[in-house]
């Protein structure tokens, strides 16, 4: 075969495989900790001496509201921790639930190198409810990285619900294969890639780097 022959299979090849124009990442397990996760409430729960079952009774009935904004964080707090007296104040409560936050340097750096890049259009696709969501977005300077955020507080759907999959590529309007969805869980993911996005479980940056690499995604 003829280098002029080589030449033109390998540019078949590449245009074989769809170009990233859109990024979308979680937040909590990805960028930074969880905000609210089993873990969070765990620390919480032992921090305020607080009965373990009860709570999580009470909270497994109100999350999906939480998460989905349809309900403010006082509220929640009423109905899972300050529905009886405490010999602590909502504001010291709140405080604690905020300073579990923290952020995932290496990885936030390298989410404003991609965004500093103006290559691909980055989105946050997480579960987090309003006051949580806000307060991180602010604390960590997420607006300075994401042009848009399909966080389940804002729009009412939750991951892994299809919807939130589907109303994210529609807010786009980029094709799903020109699309790539970061979690890191597995059952977040498998929406996203029935629907055609590129799909990557987070477990290490340099795991990630090299995975969005295959996909042609560069600084």
């Amino acid at each position: 075969m003829t280098l002029a022959g080589n030449v033109k299979i390998q540019e078949e090849e590449i245009l074989s495989v769809s170009e990233i124009h859109a990024i979308f990442w979680d937040v909590g397990g990805v960028l930074l900790t969880n905000a609210w996760d089993h873990t969070q409430r765990m620390a919480a729960l032992e921090h305020f001496r607080l009965d373990e079952e009860e709570f999580h009774s009470r909270h497994e009935m109100v999350v999906s509201s939480f998460e989905r904004g349809k309900i403010s964080l006082d509220e929640y707090l009423d109905r899972t921790v300050f529905y009886r007296n405490r010999p602590f104040t909502r504001d010291e409560f709140r405080d604690y639930m905020f300073s579990l936050s923290q952020p995932m340097p290496e990885v936030l750096a390298f989410a404003r190198a991609l965004a500093d890049s103006g290559k691909y259009l980055m989105s946050t696709l997480n579960n987090e409810s309003r006051e949580l969501n806000a307060h991180r977005i602010e604390k960590y300077g997420l607006r300075k990285i994401f042009r848009l955020f399909v966080s389940s507080c804002f729009v009412g759907l939750r991951k892994p619900e299809s919807g939130i999959y589907h109303l994210a590529i529609e807010l786009t309007q980029i094709n799903p294969e020109e699309c790539c969805f970061i979690d890191d869980r597995a059952l977040n993911l498998e929406c996203a890639a029935k629907l055609g996005m590129g799909t990557i479980q987070m477990q290490t940056l340099d795991q990630l780097r090299e995975e969005l690499g295959k996909l042609g995604v560069k600084q």
